[in-house]
């Protein structure tokens, strides 16, 4: 079907590997997730693995793609910008969808996909529909050429809760084998039979990967199980060698004063010490050596630190919100009606809504909205962070705008905490992926003080194995949290309180998905 053998991709600029020698065989019934930290190469995977030259501008891979004339059916994670002000009609004629030999195929596609395209719909530009439809109507177009194959780059972004189940639906029952990347844990874990980890190491100078034919939620248990081992012998190689060396500098300071006491009288005497003190020396380099095979600690990706002030704190009887909006519009167009809100110190509020009922809209009104308090510091998470960031500056900048020491050495430390590298630190925002632009953002607002956090899908970049960690400080944040999200681990996990935003306002829901 889909053969890739020794497989090895580089950035050109600094030859830094993003995969070495990856030889992998897709099978038919293969759901495949491909994860690993932010910006550790998976989108450059996949499009390497569909088109080897679309990645030429600045990477080089080497190795071998068996495709034994396989039709490969590629999502990329935006649409291209040439589509967005066509007319669907116009974008699925140029994909050959309504072809007169794919008509049957459209109408059964169609159908299967969920899709209700009307005769008006046809004259609608691909920008005006949400982030689920483009996703259907871009699959559509994929489907229609009969591939052997999917690869699917980030398709969960920017589709909402119901997408989201009817992807996973999808996914589950699609008769081709399926690759794809994702950021989502819960879609991950129920469809993946195979994971591909992708890993960086030494401050991200070298490379791993590696393979597991299995569901996700088995994967990580026997991950955490082979990494606390991991810890565990390096703890006690470690612990051995300093015994070791308590040892050996007791033997040798006293041989070194034996040597200085020994009389000019006794050269036989002289000759056994410095024979003695050289057999010390070299029993010290033995264990040198040995040190240098000792087990490393681990630096993997969900061994990241972050911690909140105690004074981001906000007490329970302190109104943070109370919002009332009649209509909640963009322009003259009306997204919800009778939109109510009440919130207090230290909750964590959780809202989610189809694509396009108004979510964002709603955070900017709530922004304006947040009680003018003296005690109140405000922190707002956009979806767009170059929305609050000016990305010419480096990180660095960005965290201690005073540029003063102690502020410098204090975000270099968070940022440490978060997996930088010192490279990284220096360089300008615009160079980082989302999801390190994302941690950044968080760093700020950690940084700032702030003890009301308004996220507008905080985790939406953020990988798989290091999003637990990132919920697992923000569910003990002593603040307040006002979070629109469609992670649904996150909105179970962080928010306390979850509410749906429809056409009729908001309401507060127990779901389970």
């Amino acid at each position: 079907m889909l053969q890739i053998k020794d497989l090895s991709i580089y950035i050109k600029n600094d030859m830094r590997p993003l995969v070495k020698g990856l030889t992998f065989s897709l099978n038919s019934n293969d759901k495949v997730a491909v994860i690993g930290e932010e910006g550790n190469g998976k989108s450059t995977l996949l499009k390497a693995i569909y088109n080897p030259e679309s990645v030429s501008d600045y990477a080089v891979c080497e190795g071998n793609i068996y495709k034994d004339e396989c039709v490969i059916g590629y999502l990329s994670q935006e649409i291209e910008n040439e589509y967005l002000n066509m007319d669907l009609s116009s974008y699925f004629g140029i994909c050959h969808v309504t072809d007169d030999e794919n008509i049957g195929r459209y109408a059964r596609l169609l159908n299967e996909l969920g899709l209700d395209i009307t005769k008006d719909d046809e004259k609608r530009q691909l920008s005006s529909f949400s982030g689920g439809e483009k996703i259907k109507i871009r699959l559509l177009a994929i489907l229609s050429l009969k591939p052997d194959v999917l690869l699917l780059d980030e398709p969960t972004n920017d589709i909402d809760i119901d997408t989201l189940v009817w992807l996973e639906r999808f996914i589950n029952s699609c008769r081709i084998p399926v690759m794809y990347v994702s950021h989502d844990e819960t879609l991950i874990e129920n469809t993946a039979n195979v994971i591909i980890h992708m890993e960086m190491h030494k401050r991200k100078s070298e490379c791993s990967h590696s393979i597991s034919r299995l569901g996700y939620a088995e994967y990580v248990k026997i991950r955490k199980y082979n990494l606390e081992k991991q810890e565990q012998i390096a703890s006690m190689q470690r612990a051995e060698y300093a015994k070791q060396m308590e040892r050996w500098k007791k033997i040798h300071d006293k041989v070194e004063r034996q040597q200085e006491n020994i009389s000019r009288q006794d050269p036989g005497g002289a000759r056994l010490l410095k024979k003695k003190m050289k057999s010390v020396k070299s029993q010290e380099k033995r264990f040198q050596r040995e040190k240098e095979e000792f087990m490393e600690y681990t630096d993997a990706e969900e061994a990241i630190f972050l911690r909140f002030y105690d004074g981001q704190y906000i007490d329970s009887s302190k109104r943070v919100l109370d919002m009332e909006i009649d209509l909640l519009k963009i322009g003259n167009r009306i997204l919800s009606k009778d939109v109510k809100l009440y919130v207090k110190g230290g909750e964590h509020i959780g809202i989610y809504g189809k694509n396009g009922v108004g979510k964002t809209t709603l955070l900017k009104h709530m922004l304006e909205k947040v009680a003018n308090d003296k005690n109140i510091r405000l922190g707002y998470m956009p979806q767009d962070y170059t929305d609050r960031m000016d990305i010419s500056l480096t990180c660095i900048e960005f965290l201690a705008p005073s540029m003063i020491k102690d502020d410098i050495t204090k975000a270099r430390l968070y940022m440490g905490g978060m997996n930088f590298t010192s490279f990284e630190m220096t360089c300008s925002i615009s160079s980082l992926s989302g999801g390190q632009k994302a941690k950044l953002y968080l760093l700020k607002m950690v940084l700032d003080g702030c003890n009301v956090l308004v996220l507008d899908e905080p985790t939406r970049n953020l990988s798989p194995l290091s999003n637990p960690v990132i919920r697992e400080k923000l569910k003990s944040f002593k603040g307040t949290i006002i979070a629109v999200s469609h992670d649904r681990k996150f909105l179970h996990e962080v928010c306390e309180k979850q509410y749906e935003l429809t056409e009729k306002g908001l309401s507060q829901t127990y779901a389970i998905w």
